[in-house]
């Protein structure tokens, strides 16, 4: 029987360590470091920090774990996966060098650009006086990315010529050498795309969509996420298609092009324009809260697949079709401002509802909140309708702080 460990701390891992272990080969899974929410037969958190990657190996190698899935993109940036295959461990990841798909927006841009690859225009910044010249020949609205790693945070869609010299401004007054990505706002709704990349094999999984502002309608801040559904009904498969024809291939063949061979997990969010999908960002590894809703969906072994990936043996991954998977994210009351720690985070949902957890402290209360998102109920149902009447009939009935979107799914129910 095979050990595994997993890497991260949140609801995303979570869902990785229930997948992990249902199946027949596993008999435990680790998960570095977790959340005291993670629990269940056969898993068990290990208190070694996403960052210490010499830890991790060395525990890795003392378990001589089967395989290693990396569920963060802080590690993988960090070269993780590079570390791992030098001491001859199996890891599912990309390498440091294709990481930097989602380290540098700045670099996968010109990667785009480059292989003539569909994306929306823009210009790279360094400076104020740079970033104001480039946008005076803008009309609005207009996109902003930090260059670097932001957690799903780092975009700012700017609406006016006055908004936009106020961001500036406070960017560049902060760090007066900051590396911003401008780009020309696209109109059309986002889908995420999900691929399975081994050397020699891609497996793509069924597309969700991602809501990453705080409020109801999409209004708000930003956030890494409140919620998200799949499979997608208002795009056709011949959308879904024309995405992994005209982007995700394209990508992989311009990084082994480019001597950055890319396997693990690549995210594509795509925006589906009246032009046809364009590529709105890459991730690395798994969306969250895209992963609660889409592993849950693969009736295929999970091990087996991810084994086979990283090892080069012919896989195939069977997905289910009659249902729909919709989860709602729980964020402390103050998030994504600051995160207010305490606050009693809810346990034993009814089936047939699931929880992940995130950023939760086991007190003698139970778990409360220790961040910002805390956690993310899952139901599943033959339709979209009644999987969102199965979750909010449950959130509804709280007696909570917290918060959460009352809209989750509901761009697929106005076509």
């Amino acid at each position: 029987m095979a050990q595994v460990l997993v890497i991260g701390t949140g609801a995303r891992e979570h869902a990785f360590a229930q997948k992990l272990i249902a199946s027949p080969q596993v008999d435990k899974v680790f998960v570095a470091p977790g959340n005291p929410g993670i629990t269940g037969e056969g898993i068990e958190t290990v208190a070694i920090a996403v960052d210490d990657l010499a830890g991790l190996v060395t525990f890795a190698q003392q378990q001589a774990f089967e395989l290693t899935v990396v569920g963060m993109e802080n590690p993988l940036i960090d070269g993780i996966v590079d570390e791992f295959r030098q001491v001859g461990l199996p890891i599912f990841g990309p390498s440091g060098a294709a990481a930097v798909l989602e380290g540098s927006k700045s670099f996968t841009k010109d990667l785009l650009q480059k292989y003539a690859i569909p994306t929306a225009k823009y210009q790279v910044v360094n400076d104020f006086v740079s970033a104001q010249t480039y946008i005076a020949t803008q009309t609005y609205p207009l996109v902003f990315k930090a260059d670097g790693l932001a957690l799903g945070k780092g975009v700012t869609i700017i609406e006016s010529a006055g908004a936009a010299q106020q961001y500036l401004t406070q960017v560049y007054a902060q760090a007066p050498d900051t590396k911003l990505v401008i780009e020309e706002y696209l109109v059309g709704q986002e889908f995420s795309l999900f691929s399975l990349v081994g050397e020699n094999q891609v497996i793509h999984t069924p597309i969700a969509q991602d809501h990453k502002r705080l409020l109801n309608g999409d209004l708000g801040p930003n956030t890494g996420g409140m919620g998200a559904y799949s499979p997608v009904p208002q795009f056709s498969q011949a959308m879904v298609d024309a995405a992994i024809q005209t982007i995700v291939e394209p990508t992989l063949a311009a990084m082994k092009a480019e001597g950055r061979p890319f396997t693990g997990i690549l995210y594509t969010g795509i925006m589906q324009t009246v032009t046809g999908p364009k590529t709105i960002e890459f991730n690395v590894r798994f969306g969250d809260p895209e992963a609660q809703v889409v592993l849950p969906q693969l009736e295929s072994d999970l091990y087996e697949v991810l084994l086979g990936l990283v090892t080069g043996k012919p896989v195939s991954a069977k997905w289910q079709t009659a249902q729909t998977y919709l989860g709602v994210v729980l964020a402390s009351s103050n998030y994504p401002v600051s995160a207010t720690k305490g606050q009693i985070v809810p346990t034993n949902v009814p089936k047939p509802l699931e929880i992940n957890y995130a950023s939760v402290a086991q007190s003698t209360n139970g778990l409360v909140t220790a961040g910002g998102r805390v956690a993310t109920v899952i139901a599943h149902a033959s339709d979209i309708e009644e999987a969102q009447h199965l979750v909010y009939d449950y959130l509804e009935q709280l007696d909570t702080p917290l918060q959460y979107r009352r809209d989750i799914g509901a761009k697929a129910l106005v076509n």
